[in-house]
């Protein structure tokens, strides 16, 4: 890990600072104490780091599951018993992570995933536009409710990103050290206190970072909350820990997936381990106050896209967390959000790209509607569940309608002598799926055909099916259809019983 630290110090430093305010504001849209985003937050980069085998994955509070705190809070009677849950949910993370439950991941089409990835893309950008601009919630939306300074700093912090990336980074190593985020931020910092208490062009305190400022080591220990077992008994303490477990798990799991798709060294990551790690995060997040935990994809796509190549970098953006609060949440309180949206705004465009749209459409309806169905309801209702799981059922859909189409091939071979030769050849697999395609193509034979069923390819066929044959053979005597039935066991002229055949014949349903 060492032999990184050139790559992974910079980065951590670009993920410190998009993890502070996600930390902040998760912890606000969740309902819970600010404090405990932070603790999230570190216990995400230093225990979960530590633990797990993915060199490039962040972890920390996720936004997916701030609507679940958020009501399981009240529904549990105060965050005291709010953290028995997430002990509990990091116990059973264990148990998934021993039983060997990481490979659910991979049964979620890639279309899916790059849809998650550009959702989360565009939601970002969406919902820092108002930290940009210093838009002021509490006025009517005019030019009024916008802080010139909050623009001017989001603006030149844009523009010194944009340069950084695009001119400075290949200038020399100096520039590799020192990443335009820091940069960005510091040049912020000094904004602020160059124009503090000018009317036109100072920044408010309420568009600056909050975060608590402990008046000593009592009172910084004082912000810790430890969790009421006594509610352990309590049967809705045990489905919020269910509930956080498996969507806890599942936002892991996918992010490990799409994080490695957006490593440009294609690492692997573990996801058995992957869950272990999680589970320990959310056993000592919930013991000293944090919220829950998972592998978050902004963070990690930070990480990824200012050049972290190790685990370290999670690591010390972890200690970064732990310091600032420490020694510094003075110097933290003077960074402007609209610094901080500017990064977030580049992380965003890099997750949500035009281009993402024009390479999936380009791909065909098969990948192009899951991924916007993934998009959409993500965007619209900034729901990371719900836009992965409407994906995934469209996903679903897709596969079966093509399952439906490509059931058989159809041949008219000849139509001489007043008799149709008709060859069906049957794919490799035929389901239940199947019935309908399959039943059509047979009742729209003529009377006087002749149909070749060739199955020597197919190597599991439904005993749906199987019914759909021994059905039409009745119909096709009946009708003066021939049946030659051609398979590896041979060629039988119109077969008594497709169902005795079958049963008959190797690998066959």
């Amino acid at each position: 890990m060492f032999k990184t630290i050139k790559n992974d110090l910079p980065a951590s430093i670009v993920v410190f600072f998009v993890a502070l305010p996600l930390c902040l504001g998760i912890a606000l849209a969740s309902g819970a104490p600010l404090f405990s985003g932070l603790i999230a937050g570190i216990v995400g980069g230093i225990v979960v780091g530590s633990i797990s085998g993915s060199k490039i994955g962040v972890s920390g509070p996720a936004a997916g599951l701030a609507a679940i705190v958020l009501t399981s809070i009240a529904t549990l009677g105060g965050f005291e018993n709010f953290l028995v849950a997430v002990v509990l949910g990091g116990v059973i993370q264990l148990i998934l992570g021993v039983l060997k439950a990481g490979v659910i991941g991979y049964y979620f089409p890639s279309s899916v995933i790059k849809g998650m990835l550009t959702g989360i893309g565009i939601i970002i950008i969406m919902k820092q536009i108002p930290f940009f601009f210093g838009y002021d919630k509490s006025a009517d939306f005019s030019l009024d409710a916008i802080s010139v300074g909050s623009t001017l700093v989001g603006v030149l912090g844009l523009g010194i990103l944009i340069l950084w990336q695009q001119v400075l980074s290949k200038k020399g190593k100096i520039f590799q050290l020192i990443q335009g985020p820091l940069v960005a931020v510091v040049m912020g910092i000094i904004y602020y206190i160059v124009t503090q208490g000018n009317e036109q062009l100072g920044i408010n305190s309420s568009q600056l970072v909050s975060v608590p400022v402990p008046d000593g080591i009592d009172s910084f220990l004082g912000q810790f909350t430890f969790p009421n077992f006594g509610a352990i008994g309590n049967k809705d303490v045990w489905i919020v820990a269910f509930t956080i477990a498996i969507v806890a798990s599942l936002e892991t799991l996918l992010c490990v997936e799409a994080t490695d798709k957006l490593d440009p060294d294609k690492n692997v990551t573990p996801t058995n381990r992957e869950l272990l790690a999680q589970g320990v995060g959310n056993i000592v997040s919930g013991l000293i106050g944090g919220l829950p935990v998972t592998q978050v994809i902004v963070r990690s796509s930070a990480n990824i896209q200012s050049g972290g190549k190790s685990k370290m970098s999670a690591i010390v953006h972890g200690f970064f967390l732990l310091i600032s609060i420490i020694l510094i949440p003075t110097l933290l309180n003077k960074i402007p959000l609209s610094a901080l949206a500017a990064v977030l705004l580049i992380v965003g465009y890099k997750l949500a790209k035009p281009a993402t749209f024009i390479n999936m459409f380009k791909l065909g309806r098969k990948q192009f509607i899951p991924f916007m169905a993934t998009v959409v309801p993500m965007v619209v209702t900034g729901d990371l569940l719900l836009g992965i799981g409407l994906g995934l059922a469209v996903g679903i859909v897709v596969i079966l309608f093509k399952s439906y189409q490509n059931s058989h091939f159809l041949h008219i071979e000849d139509k001489s002598n007043g008799q149709h030769k008709i060859k069906m050849t049957l794919a490799e697999e035929v389901t239940f799926f199947n019935k309908g395609a399959i039943l059509k193509e047979l009742d729209n034979l003529e009377e006087n055909s002749y149909l070749e069923l060739d199955v020597r390819k197919t190597r599991f066929l439904d005993h749906d099916i199987i019914e759909i044959l021994e059905d039409f053979a009745h119909k096709a005597r009946e009708r003066n259809i021939n049946i030659k039935l051609n398979s590896e066991r041979g060629v039988v002229e119109n077969p008594d019983s497709f169902i005795e055949f079958f049963k008959l014949r190797p690998k066959a349903a």
